[in-house]
């Protein structure tokens, strides 16, 4: 018997949204960015196109408030798959409500797997560490594992990206275990979940008010940082004209190059704090 689809045990609504919430901005004809609380998704495939792909699932208890968009967009309200950038809570918490709805393949790197089939959970936020207030809350964040393992299934091992011809997949680890970004070199569009955001994720204010700003990835959940440099290098290297983050606005043309840049060579200082439970690891 198969084990029902499971949010985590600590799933709980976090109440936080900024001046985007529940505002969505089309960058392409083929690609949408909403903004869940303060959280982007992002709706991948013409709107008359049967072949769209949702990209991560949102904040806790937001699945009512994806399919609402859903179906404001999309003449077929059924997206061929989702795919996560990895498995944090504010990037997996409408997932199950999401599935139960409609019946899709999820795919994730082959290292988040353990966090998204119920047997790992992530380390617990460090509160510890350099920050503003959301670091130093963050033990109200979930961290457990959920179980979503009857619609899980790996990456394709070649970079390919399903049913998102012309895409490519790249691991960016460091934030987490198994993140990664997703790049089309065509128009060079770059999905870049968390390994590097447009807001300063642990500032209230920041988040709040949106205030762009080419940043390393969210503090308090962050536990490999060398690794998380070197990501930022690899999408670096990619010369992103447009970059749509995990938080933030997206961002494109000299102010994404020129932060990137500056983000790259300076992450010891701008993005590593100078203490924290995983610094130095």
């Amino acid at each position: 018997m198969e084990e029902p689809l499971r949010q985590s045990d600590d799933n709980k609504f976090i109440p936080i949204s900024s001046v985007s919430a529940g505002k969505g901005q089309e960058i392409w004809p083929d690609l949408y960015c909403y903004t869940n609380q303060i959280v982007n998704i992002v709706f991948v495939g013409n709107t008359t196109n049967e072949d769209w792909v949702l990209i991560d699932a949102g904040m806790p208890h937001s699945g009512p408030k994806i399919l609402e968009e859903a179906a404001k967009r999309f003449t077929v309200t059924r997206p061929r798959a989702i795919l996560l950038t990895h498995g944090h809570f504010d990037h997996v918490g409408g997932i199950t409500k999401l599935l139960e709805e409609w019946d899709v393949p999820v795919f994730a790197h082959p290292l988040e797997v353990p966090y998204l089939t119920g047997e790992r959970d992530y380390p617990e936020p460090d509160t510890s560490v350099e920050g503003g207030l959301l670091a130093k809350i963050s033990s109200v964040y979930p961290h457990k594992s959920i179980n979503i393992s009857t619609a899980l299934s790996p990456l394709p091992a070649d970079g390919s990206v399903p049913f998102m011809p012309g895409w490519k997949w790249l691991h960016t680890p460091g934030h987490s275990p198994g993140h990664v970004s997703f790049f089309r070199e065509s128009d060079k569009v770059l999905i870049a979940g968390d390994a590097f955001i447009t807001v300063r994720a642990d500032s209230l204010y920041k988040v709040l008010m949106q205030k762009e700003e080419v940043n390393g990835p969210p503090r308090y959940l962050t536990t490999d940082w060398q690794l998380a440099w070197e990501s930022v290098k690899k999408l670096d290297a990619l010369k992103p004209g447009i970059a749509i983050t995990g938080h933030g606005t997206p961002m494109g043309g000299e102010e994404l190059r020129q932060g990137l840049k500056k983000l790259v060579d300076e992450f010891d200082t701008l993005a590593i704090p100078s203490h924290g439970r995983f610094v130095g690891k």
